[in-house]
Protein backbone atom coordinates (compact mmCIF):
# COMPACT_ATOMS: atom_id res chain seq x y z
CA UNK A 1 0.00 0.00 0.00
CA UNK A 2 1.19 3.43 -0.99
CA UNK A 3 1.98 5.49 2.02
CA UNK A 4 0.42 8.82 2.45
CA UNK A 5 2.47 11.66 1.02
CA UNK A 6 1.49 13.97 3.87
CA UNK A 7 0.91 12.83 7.36
CA UNK A 8 0.10 14.79 10.82
CA UNK A 9 -0.67 12.91 13.63
CA UNK A 10 -1.83 14.56 16.73
CA UNK A 11 -0.93 18.30 16.46
CA UNK A 12 -2.13 20.62 19.36
CA UNK A 13 -0.46 24.37 19.25
CA UNK A 14 -1.39 26.44 21.74
CA UNK A 15 -1.08 30.73 22.33
CA UNK A 16 -1.16 32.11 25.34
CA UNK A 17 -2.80 29.48 26.91
CA UNK A 18 -5.57 28.86 24.43
CA UNK A 19 -5.37 25.80 22.38
CA UNK A 20 -5.81 26.96 18.67
CA UNK A 21 -5.30 23.37 17.14
CA UNK A 22 -6.48 20.56 18.84
CA UNK A 23 -5.93 17.02 18.56
CA UNK A 24 -5.50 17.49 14.33
CA UNK A 25 -4.58 14.12 12.62
CA UNK A 26 -4.62 13.44 8.90
CA UNK A 27 -3.49 12.09 5.59
CA UNK A 28 -3.06 13.33 2.47
CA UNK A 29 -2.09 10.70 -0.51
CA UNK A 30 0.01 11.32 -4.18
CA UNK A 31 -2.31 13.31 -6.25
CA UNK A 32 -4.92 13.88 -3.80
CA UNK A 33 -7.15 17.34 -3.30
CA UNK A 34 -7.56 17.30 0.74
CA UNK A 35 -9.15 20.65 1.58
CA UNK A 36 -8.96 22.21 5.43
CA UNK A 37 -12.59 23.88 5.45
CA UNK A 38 -13.93 26.09 8.42
CA UNK A 39 -14.71 29.67 9.68
CA UNK A 40 -12.66 32.10 10.21
CA UNK A 41 -10.44 31.37 13.46
CA UNK A 42 -11.21 27.62 13.33
CA UNK A 43 -7.07 26.59 12.91
CA UNK A 44 -6.87 25.76 9.33
CA UNK A 45 -4.07 28.32 8.15
CA UNK A 46 -1.82 27.52 12.10
CA UNK A 47 -2.32 24.40 11.04
CA UNK A 48 -0.77 24.71 7.56
CA UNK A 49 1.91 26.86 9.21
CA UNK A 50 3.03 24.23 11.22
CA UNK A 51 3.24 21.64 8.41
CA UNK A 52 5.00 24.33 6.27
CA UNK A 53 7.99 24.81 9.50
CA UNK A 54 6.80 28.27 9.97
CA UNK A 55 5.43 27.72 13.15
CA UNK A 56 5.95 24.92 15.78
CA UNK A 57 3.73 22.52 16.97
CA UNK A 58 2.99 21.75 20.89
CA UNK A 59 2.89 18.47 20.47
CA UNK A 60 2.50 15.79 17.51
CA UNK A 61 4.23 14.76 14.50
CA UNK A 62 4.58 15.42 10.81
CA UNK A 63 5.92 13.00 7.89
CA UNK A 64 6.43 13.28 4.72
CA UNK A 65 6.31 10.11 2.35
CA UNK A 66 6.62 8.22 5.93
CA UNK A 67 9.98 10.01 6.99
CA UNK A 68 9.46 12.53 9.94
CA UNK A 69 9.69 15.94 9.32
CA UNK A 70 9.15 17.53 12.47
CA UNK A 71 8.04 16.32 16.63
CA UNK A 72 8.27 18.59 19.33
CA UNK A 73 12.41 17.88 19.52
CA UNK A 74 13.23 16.88 15.76
CA UNK A 75 12.50 19.44 12.61
CA UNK A 76 13.59 19.71 9.21
CA UNK A 77 14.35 23.04 8.24
CA UNK A 78 11.33 24.32 5.79
CA UNK A 79 13.23 24.62 2.56
CA UNK A 80 14.36 21.13 2.88
CA UNK A 81 10.66 19.57 3.28
CA UNK A 82 10.00 19.80 -0.52
CA UNK A 83 6.70 21.83 -0.09
CA UNK A 84 5.55 24.51 -1.97
CA UNK A 85 3.20 26.87 -0.72
CA UNK A 86 0.47 29.49 -2.17
CA UNK A 87 -1.44 32.87 -0.75
CA UNK A 88 -3.67 34.96 -0.92
CA UNK A 89 -1.40 37.10 -1.76
CA UNK A 90 0.64 35.93 -4.81
CA UNK A 91 3.70 37.29 -3.70
CA UNK A 92 5.51 38.02 -7.42
CA UNK A 93 8.19 40.08 -7.61
CA UNK A 94 7.37 42.89 -9.48
CA UNK A 95 11.17 43.82 -10.71
CA UNK A 96 11.22 40.48 -12.61
CA UNK A 97 9.55 39.16 -15.70
CA UNK A 98 7.24 36.44 -15.56
CA UNK A 99 9.88 34.04 -16.76
CA UNK A 100 12.04 35.07 -13.46
CA UNK A 101 9.82 34.72 -10.99
CA UNK A 102 8.48 31.15 -12.10
CA UNK A 103 12.32 30.23 -12.08
CA UNK A 104 13.40 31.84 -9.19
CA UNK A 105 13.66 28.76 -6.56
CA UNK A 106 14.76 26.84 -9.61
CA UNK A 107 18.52 25.75 -9.48
CA UNK A 108 20.62 23.69 -12.38
CA UNK A 109 22.13 24.83 -15.88
CA UNK A 110 20.02 28.11 -17.52
CA UNK A 111 18.70 26.05 -20.23
CA UNK A 112 17.28 23.47 -17.98
CA UNK A 113 15.45 25.96 -16.21
CA UNK A 114 14.21 27.79 -19.10
CA UNK A 115 12.68 24.31 -20.02
CA UNK A 116 10.78 24.14 -17.39
CA UNK A 117 9.70 27.20 -16.75
CA UNK A 118 8.53 26.89 -20.00
CA UNK A 119 6.94 23.34 -19.78
CA UNK A 120 4.65 25.22 -16.68
CA UNK A 121 3.33 28.53 -18.49
CA UNK A 122 1.85 25.97 -21.38
CA UNK A 123 0.04 24.25 -18.50
CA UNK A 124 -1.28 27.18 -17.35
CA UNK A 125 -1.85 28.83 -20.64
CA UNK A 126 0.35 31.72 -20.07
CA UNK A 127 3.52 30.79 -22.20
CA UNK A 128 2.77 33.89 -24.23
CA UNK A 129 3.45 35.79 -20.81
CA UNK A 130 6.90 34.71 -20.90
CA UNK A 131 8.80 38.25 -21.22
CA UNK A 132 5.69 39.97 -19.53
CA UNK A 133 5.89 41.76 -15.99
CA UNK A 134 3.12 41.18 -12.90
CA UNK A 135 1.68 44.66 -13.24
CA UNK A 136 0.70 43.90 -16.95
CA UNK A 137 -0.97 40.64 -15.82
CA UNK A 138 -4.65 40.24 -14.63
CA UNK A 139 -5.27 38.87 -11.24
CA UNK A 140 -6.44 35.32 -12.39
CA UNK A 141 -2.87 35.49 -14.68
CA UNK A 142 -0.97 36.46 -11.73
CA UNK A 143 -2.76 33.39 -9.52
CA UNK A 144 -1.35 31.36 -12.33
CA UNK A 145 2.51 32.37 -12.64
CA UNK A 146 2.29 32.32 -8.64
CA UNK A 147 0.94 28.40 -9.26
CA UNK A 148 3.92 27.95 -11.69
CA UNK A 149 6.25 29.29 -9.78
CA UNK A 150 5.23 27.02 -6.73
CA UNK A 151 5.10 23.83 -9.16
CA UNK A 152 8.66 24.62 -10.74
CA UNK A 153 10.61 22.88 -8.01
CA UNK A 154 8.41 19.91 -8.37
CA UNK A 155 7.73 20.29 -4.57
CA UNK A 156 5.49 16.98 -3.39
CA UNK A 157 3.23 18.30 -1.65
CA UNK A 158 1.37 21.95 -2.19
CA UNK A 159 0.07 24.25 0.51
CA UNK A 160 -2.39 26.66 -0.64
CA UNK A 161 -4.06 29.02 2.00
CA UNK A 162 -7.38 30.54 0.38
CA UNK A 163 -5.26 31.25 -2.88
CA UNK A 164 -8.42 32.61 -5.05
CA UNK A 165 -10.00 35.05 -2.42
CA UNK A 166 -8.90 37.81 -4.41
CA UNK A 167 -10.36 36.87 -7.39
CA UNK A 168 -13.19 38.48 -9.20
CA UNK A 169 -16.25 35.79 -8.21
CA UNK A 170 -16.95 35.57 -12.08
CA UNK A 171 -13.19 34.02 -13.05
CA UNK A 172 -12.82 32.23 -9.45
CA UNK A 173 -14.48 28.61 -11.02
CA UNK A 174 -12.47 28.81 -14.45
CA UNK A 175 -9.07 29.45 -12.25
CA UNK A 176 -10.24 26.88 -9.89
CA UNK A 177 -11.08 24.32 -12.54
CA UNK A 178 -7.39 25.49 -14.31
CA UNK A 179 -5.40 25.23 -11.21
CA UNK A 180 -6.99 21.19 -10.35
CA UNK A 181 -5.49 20.63 -13.80
CA UNK A 182 -2.23 21.38 -13.60
CA UNK A 183 -1.81 20.25 -9.73
CA UNK A 184 -3.23 16.43 -10.81
CA UNK A 185 -0.58 16.48 -14.00
CA UNK A 186 2.29 16.93 -11.68
CA UNK A 187 0.60 14.02 -9.14
CA UNK A 188 1.34 16.66 -6.45
CA UNK A 189 -0.55 15.99 -2.95
CA UNK A 190 -1.94 19.37 -2.28
CA UNK A 191 -3.43 20.61 1.36
CA UNK A 192 -5.88 23.37 0.22
CA UNK A 193 -7.73 25.50 3.31
CA UNK A 194 -10.61 27.61 2.67
CA UNK A 195 -13.72 28.46 4.55
CA UNK A 196 -15.78 28.79 1.18
CA UNK A 197 -17.81 25.47 1.24
CA UNK A 198 -18.31 25.91 -2.53
CA UNK A 199 -15.06 26.10 -3.16
CA UNK A 200 -14.23 22.33 -0.97
CA UNK A 201 -16.91 20.73 -2.75
CA UNK A 202 -16.07 22.07 -6.45
CA UNK A 203 -11.99 21.01 -5.70
CA UNK A 204 -11.81 18.30 -3.00
CA UNK A 205 -11.22 14.64 -3.22
CA UNK A 206 -11.52 14.97 0.80
CA UNK A 207 -12.19 17.44 2.92
CA UNK A 208 -11.63 17.98 6.48
CA UNK A 209 -14.18 19.82 8.41
CA UNK A 210 -12.48 22.01 10.89
CA UNK A 211 -14.61 23.69 14.10
CA UNK A 212 -12.64 25.22 16.97
CA UNK A 213 -9.45 23.99 16.40
CA UNK A 214 -10.73 20.35 16.01
CA UNK A 215 -11.58 18.17 12.60
CA UNK A 216 -15.00 17.64 13.53
CA UNK A 217 -15.55 15.38 10.12
CA UNK A 218 -13.51 13.93 7.52
CA UNK A 219 -14.61 12.66 4.25
CA UNK A 220 -15.56 12.21 0.54
CA UNK A 221 -17.24 15.58 -0.69
CA UNK A 222 -20.86 13.97 -0.98
CA UNK A 223 -20.45 11.93 2.20
CA UNK A 224 -19.24 14.88 4.44
CA UNK A 225 -22.98 17.15 2.19
CA UNK A 226 -25.54 13.83 2.77
CA UNK A 227 -24.42 12.74 5.95
CA UNK A 228 -23.28 15.76 8.18
CA UNK A 229 -22.22 15.08 11.44
CA UNK A 230 -24.32 17.69 13.40
CA UNK A 231 -26.63 20.54 12.95
CA UNK A 232 -23.60 23.00 12.61
CA UNK A 233 -22.36 21.00 9.71
CA UNK A 234 -25.34 20.38 7.88
CA UNK A 235 -25.69 24.24 8.05
CA UNK A 236 -21.87 25.32 6.77
CA UNK A 237 -22.80 23.79 3.67
CA UNK A 238 -26.29 25.48 3.09
CA UNK A 239 -29.07 27.18 4.60
CA UNK A 240 -31.00 24.49 6.71
CA UNK A 241 -34.67 24.51 8.10
CA UNK A 242 -34.89 23.76 11.79
CA UNK A 243 -38.10 22.21 13.25
CA UNK A 244 -37.70 21.28 17.13
CA UNK A 245 -39.49 18.74 19.01
CA UNK A 246 -39.55 16.38 22.37
CA UNK A 247 -39.08 12.67 22.15
CA UNK A 248 -41.99 10.85 23.55
CA UNK A 249 -41.87 6.88 22.90
CA UNK A 250 -38.79 7.00 20.57
CA UNK A 251 -40.63 9.69 18.03
CA UNK A 252 -41.15 13.03 17.80
CA UNK A 253 -44.27 14.70 16.57
CA UNK A 254 -44.55 17.40 14.24
CA UNK A 255 -47.12 18.97 11.86
CA UNK A 256 -45.25 16.62 9.05
CA UNK A 257 -46.19 13.57 10.92
CA UNK A 258 -44.21 11.63 13.20
CA UNK A 259 -40.00 11.32 12.52
CA UNK A 260 -38.22 8.05 14.86
CA UNK A 261 -35.58 9.19 17.13
CA UNK A 262 -33.94 5.44 17.76
CA UNK A 263 -31.79 6.01 21.19
CA UNK A 264 -32.86 8.83 22.31
CA UNK A 265 -34.79 8.88 25.98
CA UNK A 266 -38.00 11.12 26.01
CA UNK A 267 -38.64 14.05 27.17
CA UNK A 268 -34.79 15.04 24.88
CA UNK A 269 -35.34 18.03 22.62
CA UNK A 270 -34.11 17.03 19.07
CA UNK A 271 -33.50 19.09 16.11
CA UNK A 272 -34.85 17.65 12.32
CA UNK A 273 -33.28 19.64 9.77
CA UNK A 274 -33.89 19.62 6.00
CA UNK A 275 -32.05 22.53 3.41
CA UNK A 276 -34.57 24.60 1.14
CA UNK A 277 -34.13 22.11 -1.62
CA UNK A 278 -35.40 19.14 0.04
CA UNK A 279 -39.04 20.37 0.84
CA UNK A 280 -41.89 19.72 -1.77
CA UNK A 281 -44.81 22.66 -2.42
CA UNK A 282 -48.07 21.37 -3.13
CA UNK A 283 -51.22 23.93 -4.38
CA UNK A 284 -54.04 24.30 -1.82
CA UNK A 285 -57.56 22.79 -3.11
CA UNK A 286 -59.98 24.30 -0.61
CA UNK A 287 -57.95 23.80 2.48
CA UNK A 288 -56.83 20.35 1.10
CA UNK A 289 -53.71 19.19 0.47
CA UNK A 290 -52.24 16.19 -1.11
CA UNK A 291 -52.14 12.95 0.60
CA UNK A 292 -49.66 11.48 2.69
CA UNK A 293 -47.26 9.38 1.29
CA UNK A 294 -44.29 7.22 2.81
CA UNK A 295 -41.29 9.31 1.10
CA UNK A 296 -42.72 12.85 1.83
CA UNK A 297 -44.76 12.23 4.89
CA UNK A 298 -48.00 14.25 6.30
CA UNK A 299 -47.96 17.52 4.51
CA UNK A 300 -48.25 20.41 6.22
CA UNK A 301 -50.31 23.68 5.36
CA UNK A 302 -48.16 27.31 5.58
CA UNK A 303 -49.17 30.90 4.03
CA UNK A 304 -46.36 32.26 1.79
CA UNK A 305 -45.07 35.24 3.37
CA UNK A 306 -42.53 36.56 0.42
CA UNK A 307 -41.21 34.93 -2.61
CA UNK A 308 -37.86 36.16 -4.76
CA UNK A 309 -36.39 35.10 -7.65
CA UNK A 310 -32.66 34.48 -6.69
CA UNK A 311 -31.54 33.98 -10.68
CA UNK A 312 -31.14 30.17 -10.72
CA UNK A 313 -33.80 29.34 -8.25
CA UNK A 314 -36.81 31.07 -6.93
CA UNK A 315 -37.06 31.43 -2.96
CA UNK A 316 -40.25 31.05 -1.34
CA UNK A 317 -40.60 31.95 2.43
CA UNK A 318 -43.35 30.34 4.64
CA UNK A 319 -45.60 30.96 8.05
CA UNK A 320 -46.50 27.65 8.91
CA UNK A 321 -50.20 27.26 10.58
CA UNK A 322 -49.03 24.67 13.24
CA UNK A 323 -46.91 27.04 15.05
CA UNK A 324 -46.10 30.36 12.94
CA UNK A 325 -42.79 28.98 12.42
CA UNK A 326 -40.86 30.53 9.43
CA UNK A 327 -39.48 27.70 6.78
CA UNK A 328 -37.69 28.19 3.69
CA UNK A 329 -38.02 26.77 0.02
CA UNK A 330 -36.31 26.71 -2.72
CA UNK A 331 -37.66 25.95 -6.20
CA UNK A 332 -35.60 25.85 -9.66
CA UNK A 333 -36.32 28.56 -11.79
CA UNK A 334 -39.43 31.00 -11.66
CA UNK A 335 -41.66 30.34 -8.77
CA UNK A 336 -42.86 33.63 -6.99
CA UNK A 337 -46.67 32.94 -5.60
CA UNK A 338 -48.47 36.01 -4.13
CA UNK A 339 -47.98 36.71 -0.27
CA UNK A 340 -50.79 35.37 1.62
CA UNK A 341 -51.12 32.98 -0.48
CA UNK A 342 -51.93 29.16 1.38
CA UNK A 343 -49.68 25.72 -0.01
CA UNK A 344 -48.87 22.97 1.45
CA UNK A 345 -45.34 21.10 2.41
CA UNK A 346 -44.18 18.39 2.74
CA UNK A 347 -40.73 16.70 4.19
CA UNK A 348 -38.38 14.59 1.66
CA UNK A 349 -37.98 11.70 4.69
CA UNK A 350 -34.70 10.49 3.04
CA UNK A 351 -33.45 14.19 3.17
CA UNK A 352 -34.09 14.98 6.86
CA UNK A 353 -31.49 14.95 9.41
CA UNK A 354 -32.22 14.62 13.23
CA UNK A 355 -29.95 15.92 15.93
CA UNK A 356 -30.06 15.57 19.67
CA UNK A 357 -29.94 18.91 20.54
CA UNK A 358 -26.89 20.39 22.30
CA UNK A 359 -25.85 22.79 24.53
CA UNK A 360 -25.69 26.25 22.27
CA UNK A 361 -27.34 24.95 19.63
CA UNK A 362 -29.48 27.56 19.37
CA UNK A 363 -26.73 30.25 18.63
CA UNK A 364 -25.44 30.80 15.35
CA UNK A 365 -24.69 27.80 13.38
CA UNK A 366 -21.83 29.00 11.60
CA UNK A 367 -19.88 29.92 13.99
Amino acid sequence: MTDPRLEIRNIRRRFQGREVVSDVSLKVMPGQVTCLLGPSGCGKSTTLRIIAGVDMQDEGEIYVDGELVCDTVFRVPPEQRSIGMMFQDFALFPHLSVAENVAFGLNGHKSDKRARVEELLDKVGLLSAVDKYPHELSGGEQQRIALARALAPRPSIMLMDEPFSGLDERLKDDIRDSTLDVLKSENTAVLLVTHEPHEAMRMADEIALMRDGRIVQQGAPYNIYNAPVDRKAAAFFSDINVIRGKVQDLSVTTPFGKFLCPGQPDGAEVDIVIRPQHLRIDFDRHGRGPNPTPQDGTPARAVVQRARFMGRESLVEFKMEFDGSVLKATVPSVFLPKPGTPMWLMLRRDRCFVFPVKDGSASSDRV
